[in-house]
């Protein structure tokens, strides 16, 4: 039988490693509960060797929350292929195989968790979201955007970041439905934008051109024909 050495690891290694395994715990559960006896168990070292790259477990808590954020921004990041239906329902299908994989740190991270008034978390949220309504912009093939438009990407966003906390609670809504929801929801606050403003209408019309027969905007555009109908007598 051979016995297998343990691999001494370089600082940096080993900080990674702990933010991993910090991040996979509150990944599970709410940061609140992860102790920094169970994280060292699950790291395969000793408390005081955690405190020896860490100084306690809030400075471990935003670094896991650094790394959630880098990824949760990452997630507003599809190739700049298609229509933009198809690519914001890629962005939705994303984000919320973050959510549905880190419910509690997701929760943590938006609603602040043990470090609330932290100016650091408060940061990172704000961060994300700023990645987010950059990457919006890109795909929109948008520079330098109308204030109107600002508001409803930045709308857009935090109401993405509500409905995703709320579908966490109890999961009532089938996933597939809501990300094509919110989908639907961001052409419907671009329309009603660009019905009170010629510049959003033509940002609109742009944005809409190649859009498929079979996409989520045109999908939604049926949805709302059939609902204006009156019914069949």
């Amino acid at each position: 039988m051979t016995t297998g050495v343990r691999r001494r690891m370089g600082v940096e290694e080993r900080r990674q490693q702990l933010i991993g395994v910090a991040l996979e715990l509150f990944s599970r559960r709410s940061p609140d509960e992860v102790s920094i006896d169970e994280i060292a168990s699950a790291a395969g070292i000793s408390r005081p060797l955690v405190y020896h790259y860490f100084p306690g477990k809030l400075s471990l808590y935003e670094a896991a929350l650094q790394r959630a954020s880098d990824d949760l921004a990452g997630r507003f990041v599809v190739p700049e292929e298609g229509s933009l239906g198809s690519r914001l329902l890629q962005v939705m299908r994303r984000f919320f195989d973050f959510v549905d994989d880190h419910g509690p740190g997701f929760s943590a991270l938006m609603r602040g968790g043990p470090a609330v008034g932290s100016s650091k978390t408060n940061a990172l949220v704000d961060a994300v979201r700023q990645a987010a309504y950059v990457q919006m912009l890109s795909h929109m093939k948008i520079e330098n955007p109308p204030a109107r438009l600002e508001l409803v990407i930045r709308s857009w966003i935090s109401l993405v970041e509500s409905t995703a906390l709320i579908w966490l609670e109890g999961r009532r809504i089938p996933r597939g439905e809501l990300e094509t929801q919110l989908v639907h929801d961001f052409a419907a606050l671009a329309a009603v934008s660009a019905a009170h403003d010629e510049e959003m209408s033509e940002l609109l019309r742009r944005a809409l051109q190649g859009e498929p027969g079979d996409g989520p905007f045109s999908d939604l555009a049926v949805r709302l024909i059939a609902l204006a109908s009156p019914p069949a007598s």
